[in-house]
């Protein structure tokens, strides 16, 4: 709040590209900190076919991220905009889109000040596309990196259109993660700028010095000039070049940070901590002791990776691809099972009522190992039912054991035993599977169980956020 008849203080604008939301929030400093002054959030709706990757595709509408982008800033106050100063953005990873560097975006006047739409920019290929059959990524060469390959990474979907659809690249000149580009549009920048966070997300990309396999690459015939310029986190990536939805020419803008590092960082406190979110997909994290590096080499059949945080640290995590995203899948087949018994369900109805009926379940023997979109160490592995019992067939013994498997799942991904030879005393909880009012009771109590289940009283306890 500002002061009685005094100006706004300075503001901070943070957005977050994520994979089914854009969110904005305006923070200010006052005398007792930092303090949310205002948030908003819109779905993207961006879900767009893939022609050329058939259903193996995962893609979204790179106008529509903007445009849900675009609405969210609309959505602030004016008078806090316009004090904006620096400016900080988050985005899902891995993930690259494509550009003509000097016609990525067109900007117009209109409202409270100029915005800019996409232009010639591709679409959008997420984390979540699967073009890249571990066929394909075997014929690729290895590596020099801690981080393994996997399909949905930036590198590998561009060999994959460099084998597949060369022609497409030729329309581009850029390319970067969603909110790489959001940074060299809103600065002008003829080359983009990319994190550490979102250059290991990629592949072939070494964390020790900072730099592209760029050798490792040319001799396959990688396009490198698509390779973005790489910076440390929370480095300037340049100024805005023009006023923003009214946000003054000349702000500060950051360069773009993996969603993963944030949201880690955001309820991080201690290095004994550690972090389960649930959000679209699932991680569980801790940071690694002070001074460590990565092996030099992956490990392929190991779930748990090493990514770079912030000032030098490294995270260790399991990046689960299966999260809130089986809970969707779920709630979608209950919707299409109605329609077809000749009942028109909303899923929005849907949601509330699995849960209600999870929560009068105390105990279940029925066993969901939930994982309908692979993992990136064992992308063959789908999903399992055991110990169905005639007793445990109802929508609250599978929606329990739904959410029970998928944290279940997590917990094999990274040992017990391992996280508590790293010191870690605690699990915080986070991502908005669990902060969501209609599902995180939950979600709560299935890591609760798992605490007693599985850490043995080796973890002291567990902290929602």
């Amino acid at each position: 709040m500002a002061a009685a008849g005094g100006p706004w203080p300075t503001c901070v604008l943070g957005i977050d590209l994520g994979t089914t939301s854009v969110k904005a929030a305006l923070v200010t400093g006052t005398e007792r900190g930092l303090a949310l002054a205002q948030s908003c959030s819109r779905e993207t709706q961006a879900h767009s076919d893939s022609p050329g990757a058939a259903a193996q595709g995962m893609e979204q509408d790179v106008q529509k991220i903007i445009r849900a982008l675009n609405e969210c800033l609309a959505a602030l106050p004016q008078q806090q905009l316009q004090q904006v100063t620096h400016i900080g953005i988050s985005g899902q990873m891995h993930g690259v889109v494509f550009w003509k560097s000097d016609k990525g975006c067109r900007w117009s006047e209109g409202g409270p000040g100029p915005a800019f739409e996409a232009d010639r920019v591709s679409h959008l290929v997420t984390w979540q596309d699967g073009r890249c059959s571990p066929a394909f990524l075997s014929s690729l060469p290895l590596p020099q990196s801690q981080v393994s390959l996997a399909t949905g990474f930036g590198c590998a979907t561009i060999f994959w259109y460099s084998k597949n659809s060369p022609d497409f690249l030729k329309a581009y000149d850029a390319a970067g993660t969603i909110q790489d580009y959001v940074v060299a549009m809103l600065c002008d920048l003829k080359k983009p700028l990319m994190s550490v966070h979102n250059a290991a997300s990629w592949g072939y990309f070494n964390c020790r010095n900072k730099s592209w396999n760029t050798d490792i690459l040319k001799k396959s015939g990688f396009p490198v000039h698509l390779l973005p310029e790489v910076g440390d986190p929370g480095s300037v990536a340049g100024r805005t070049t023009c006023a923003w939805h009214g946000i003054p020419k000349g702000a500060k803008v950051g360069i773009a940070l993996g969603d993963f590092q944030c949201s880690v960082y955001s309820c991080l406190t201690e290095r004994t901590d550690a972090v389960l979110n649930i959000s679209t997909s699932a991680q569980l994290t801790i940071s690694m002791p002070l001074g460590f590096q990565p092996p030099e080499a992956p490990d392929p059949s190991s779930a748990v990776t090493y990514f770079p945080y912030f000032n030098g640290d490294y995270l260790a995590v399991a990046a689960s691809l299966n999260g809130g995203n089986v809970l969707a899948a779920f709630v979608g087949m209950v919707a299409q099972w109605a329609q077809e018994l000749g009942f028109q369900v909303q899923e929005s109805a849907i949601y509330p009522r699995i849960i209600q009926a999870a929560l009068a379940q105390k105990h279940s023997k029925l066993s969901i190992h939930p994982t309908i979109f692979g993992e990136r160490h064992l992308p063959e592995l789908l999903a399992s039912v055991s110990s169905i019992g005639a007793s445990e067939l109802s929508l609250g013994h599978v929606s329990r054991a739904l959410c029970r498997g998928l944290v279940e799942n997590l917990s094999s991904m990274f040992p017990v035993q391992h996280l508590q030879e790293l010191g870690v005393s605690r699990v915080l909880g986070s991502g908005t599977a669990l902060a969501r009012n209609e599902t995180n009771e939950v979600e709560k109590q299935t890591l609760r169980a798992l605490q007693s289940r599985h850490l043995g009283g080796g973890i002291s306890g567990t902290k929602f956020l």
